[in-house]
């Protein structure tokens, strides 16, 4: 019986993807939309304590700018640069990461300094004989497009926004008798170190150069057009600490210490254009975004692109709500980030320039955790640059031979598991994002799926990935089995028929690890035997069979395939009560220390770890959806919250936002490339997503209460609705989902089989 409904199931979805692949027969909704300033909401602080690892400072939303403070580097929670925890500023960088679990970045640092200038970075218990400030938080002021702090030592108010391509800097100075700004290539914050880099003086006002580095992103370029508003009266540059004659340098640590003799109202205002290109590009990009000095008008400008992209989604909700919702919303908009100049060049990963590019170029792709909820959002509030992405997934495809995996600045990482590019491809495709060429991207889906590393030559030959041969074999092939389910789909709707059948018993070999007599997924020896000793609450970081993750998180990772779990677990109920020992189990193994990524526990479920985002929605596809409103409600009131440490795990990019997103609005896509969203608890009064111009969808909670948590009915455009999911085809059409709110839980809300999501 269960087999049967599965073979229902897949019908409905192939069904389901000839509905909504055409965009074009969406009914437009003409609901009226009145921007709100939903900047006053956003407080970029939240994330930036803790393990939360978010960007603090000025940029627009997936700009190649992110311009803000650095702190003294004091371990792991200073990924992106700046930890809440610290009281020190060592200068403003152009580039940074947000929320990301690894450094690197931090580029091209300026400081605004009176007095002498030393060369070196101060240290936390000495900022006298280095450079760099004390600072309060007091004295911070974080908006969207917008930040300014007091640096104490040199009692400079240091202000910057930015643009797309351009950071513009406004330091006011406390007088005017000795001015100077200190420009450092070398290693910024100690992350990345640079491999060659340079300064030249092109005029009185102008400096350009570049800095070339290794760290994460092993071969990084990026080039530099400096503006000044004064002239300087000085120019003295260094290599390391070796003076350097002349109005150019080029070296390992080139650095400068600029002069000005005299200032207009006790300031300077600095613009710094930057491309991968060349300076001259860099110089462009300035002339394009920001051709004046007026630094409150490209702060307005900021603030107004903030409002536009949060205006895409309006709710009303309690204080908390709103502003965690818009700070989430605000954080899903940092990366991708913009990776060509005004005039379209972009550096392609093989190093090589491609000019005059008729698409947006992105980079920055964390997929291995944006994959499962940040995409298929996008899909919703980001028409616009779908298929961008996509054609910069396929330029990587043309230059590196194989889709990104986790993309940085040109540079493939290779960090984490699977090859999550090609859900985001189908999921763009079925959605009817095909604005590229179609062939070449289900080429790339293809070609890269028939790789041979990190143990895909065993899911090849349909074999399970021997424990003994490798590290993190489950973690890596319940990955790949999403991607290769995602491929199957696509296949289909090209009427590929024998890829479609390979790649779904691709999609299916994650049964190969699963453990009856244990009940979860485990690790197989080359000759058949499970690994032992077997601990399913270890969770020992990179080892063995998992990533950031054990036993009990890693049993759930089959979002592509619920029923076929479900049918794993031998029934229904045996299913339910292992999915509820999970978030009830608290036991630790003696003597192992949990890694940070395992964060934000309830029981052995980590809402700090992406793998995770999708396991309280499981309870759906057997029958009982209450239990994922009420787990929705504990997450959000534990481990989401208006304080600086008030995200659990990294932000990762967006997707630890992009969960509260669309869990808030009462849904969230556990298949990621299937364009249905399982329905939880709305933690808003009301969500509308103006989807496009004069198309929007409105989620109604009626009677929505911290007590009144459950789901007791549902309608959709007037009718009864009694599906425990919505469709992408649904949102994008427009209309209004009515939600009826009860403390109680439904005995009959999408209880029944054929109301469980597809």
């Amino acid at each position: 019986m269960f087999k049967k409904y599965n073979k229902i199931a897949l019908s409905g979805i192939i069904a389901f993807h000839l509905l909504f692949a055409n965009p074009v027969v969406a009914q437009k909704k003409n609901v009226k939309q009145n921007n709100i300033d939903y900047t006053k909401y956003v407080n970029p602080l939240i994330g930036s304590a803790g393990h939360g690892h978010v960007f603090v400072g000025a940029n627009v939303p997936f700009g190649a700018v992110q311009l803000g403070p650095v702190n003294i580097f004091e371990g792991w929670d200073w990924c992106s640069g700046y930890n809440y925890a610290s009281n020190t500023i060592l200068g403003f960088t152009h580039t940074h990461l947000s929320g990301t679990g690894i450094g690197d970045l931090n580029d091209i640092l300026l400081l605004p300094v009176s007095g002498k200038v030393p060369l070196f970075k101060g240290t936390k218990e000495d900022m006298v004989n280095g450079y760099g400030s004390y600072f309060s938080h007091e004295n911070e002021v974080v908006k969207p497009g917008y930040y300014s702090v007091i640096l104490d030592k040199y009692k400079i108010k240091a202000e910057m926004t930015a643009s797309e391509r351009v950071g513009f800097h406004k330091y006011t100075f406390n007088s005017t008798a000795d001015a100077h700004v200190l420009l450092d290539l070398a290693d910024g914050v100690g992350w990345d170190k640079p491999v060659k880099t340079y300064i030249k003086k092109i005029n009185a006002t102008t400096l350009a150069g570049y800095r070339f580095s290794e760290g994460w992103a092993t071969d990084q370029r990026i080039f530099f057009t400096m503006e000044f508003s004064e002239p300087i009266s000085n120019l003295a540059l260094y290599d390391n600490k070796t003076a350097v004659s002349g109005n150019e340098g080029e070296g390992l640590q080139i650095k400068a210490v600029l002069d000005f003799a005299s200032l207009k109202n006790k300031q300077v205002l600095v613009k710094v254009g930057i491309s991968p290109v060349s300076s001259e590009n860099a110089s462009a990009n300035i002339k394009a975004e920001i051709p004046n000095w007026d630094f409150d008008k490209t702060v307005k400008t900021a603030t107004s692109k903030w409002n536009a992209e949060l205006n895409k989604i309006q709710i009303t909700g309690n204080d908390k709500t709103m502003k965690v919702f818009y700070t989430s919303l605000y954080h899903t908009m940092f990366a991708p980030s913009i990776f060509n100049d005004v005039n379209g060049d972009y550096r392609g990963t093989d190093k090589k320039v491609y000019e005059k590019a008729d698409f947006t170029n992105y980079t920055t792709f964390s997929l291995w955790d944006t994959y499962r909820g940040l995409h298929p959002l996008y899909t919703i509030t980001q028409a616009d640059k779908i298929n961008d992405i996509v054609k910069s997934f396929l330029a990587i495809y043309q230059q590196q031979g194989r889709l990104p995996v986790w993309h940085l600045m040109g540079n493939e990482t290779n960090t984490m598991n699977g090859n999550h590019s090609i859900a985001v491809i189908a999921d763009a495709y079925l959605k009817g994002y095909r604005d590229y060429d179609v062939e070449l991207a289900y080429e790339a889906m293809k070609k890269t799926a028939m790789q041979t590393r990190d143990g895909m030559d065993y899911v090849q030959k349909l074999e399970y990935i021997p424990a003994d041969k490798m590290l993190e074999s489950v973690g890596n092939a319940l990955e790949y089995a999403i991607d290769d389910y995602s491929i199957a789909q696509m296949a289909k709707a090209l009427n590929k028929t024998e890829d479609y059948e390979y790649f779904s018993k691709r999609a299916n070999l994650y049964k190969l690890y699963f453990d009856k007599e244990t009940t979860f997924m485990r690790g197989k020896l080359t000759n058949g035997n499970w690994r032992t000793p077997f601990n399913p609450l270890s969770s020992a970081h990179r080892k063995d069979d998992y990533v950031e993750g054990n036993a009990w998180q890693y049993t759930w990772l089959v979002p592509h395939d619920p029923y076929g779990l479900i049918d794993l677990f031998g029934s229904e109920s045996k299913f339910l009560n292992k999915l509820d020992s999970l978030f009830q189990i608290t036991d630790k193994v003696e003597g192992e220390e949990i890694s940070p990524d395992i964060s934000g526990l309830i029981g052995q479920y980590a809402q700090g770890n992406e793998p995770n985002h999708h396991i309280p929605y499981l309870y759906a596809f057997a029958g009982e959806p209450w239990k994922t409103a009420k787990l929705i409600r504990e997450i959000d009131d534990k481990f989401y919250s208006t304080k600086p440490d008030g995200l659990c795990g990294n932000e990762d990019l967006g997707q630890m936002s992009a969960w509260y997103i669309l869990s808030s609005m009462g849904f969230y896509s556990v298949n990621p490339a299937n364009g249905v969203y399982v329905l939880g608890s709305p933690l808003v009064n009301t969500a509308t997503i103006h989807y496009k111009k004069g198309i929007s969808f409105t989620v109604n909670a009626i009677d929505n209460s911290a007590t009144n948590i459950y789901i007791q009915k549902a309608e959709y455009n007037g009718k009864p609705y009694s599906k425990s999911y919505i469709t992408h085809d649904m949102i994008v059409k427009g209309g209004e989902l009515k939600l009826y709110m009860g403390s109680k839980p439904s005995a009959t809300f999408g209880v029944k089989k054929e109301d469980r999501p597809l």
